[in-house]
């Protein structure tokens, strides 16, 4: 999906509200990726201050979704790739169980899937069929799927990827 020059710095748009959690959760996620991978959501992440990391990771172009720890798990960041992809609000995107995602007949294999990143820290190459609020189907290739954890624990997992194929 294309983005035009006119949707560009939705970092603004976020509801303040949002804000914080979304500042520490963009460091969690490039934190958690790094120590498991050595591989960065945004390059020289170091150098910019956590709102300029965040801004920079909710504008990129590539999708970038995480959700939590629940026993069914709520997604919890989405950037504004991926809040297009889903067709989703953030207070939607942010509402939802993040098995959703995929439809009904996918979730047993994607809940194995996720039990392999949970076992393993992170896997660079998943594709799986997904579908959208609106009953879009799409195919996503070459994920970058990751386990979030700090110094007290697991926090949920991310996801990150561009190879989208419409269905």
């Amino acid at each position: 999906m294309k983005t035009s020059a006119a949707e560009f710095h939705q970092w603004s748009a976020l509801p303040e509200s949002t804000k914080g959690f979304t500042i520490d959760q963009t460091r969690l996620m490039t934190e958690s990726l790094f120590r498991l991978s050595g591989q960065n959501i945004i390059h020289n992440w170091r150098r910019l201050s956590p709102v300029g990391l965040a801004e920079k990771a909710f504008e990129m172009r590539r999708v970038l979704v995480s959700h939590g720890t629940e026993s069914d798990p709520i997604l919890n960041y989405g950037n504004y790739e991926a809040l297009k992809l889903w067709q989703l609000s953030w207070e939607e995107l942010t509402k939802m169980p993040s098995r959703k995602t995929a439809e009904p007949d996918q979730r047993e294999e994607r809940a194995r899937f996720l039990a392999e990143v949970e076992k393993k820290g992170f896997v660079d190459d998943y594709s799986g069929v997904r579908i959208s609020s609106r009953g879009d189907r799409f195919r996503i290739k070459n994920a970058l799927v990751w386990r979030l954890e700090d110094e007290t624990g697991p926090k949920g997992m991310a996801a990150m990827f561009d190879d989208i194929e419409y269905l």
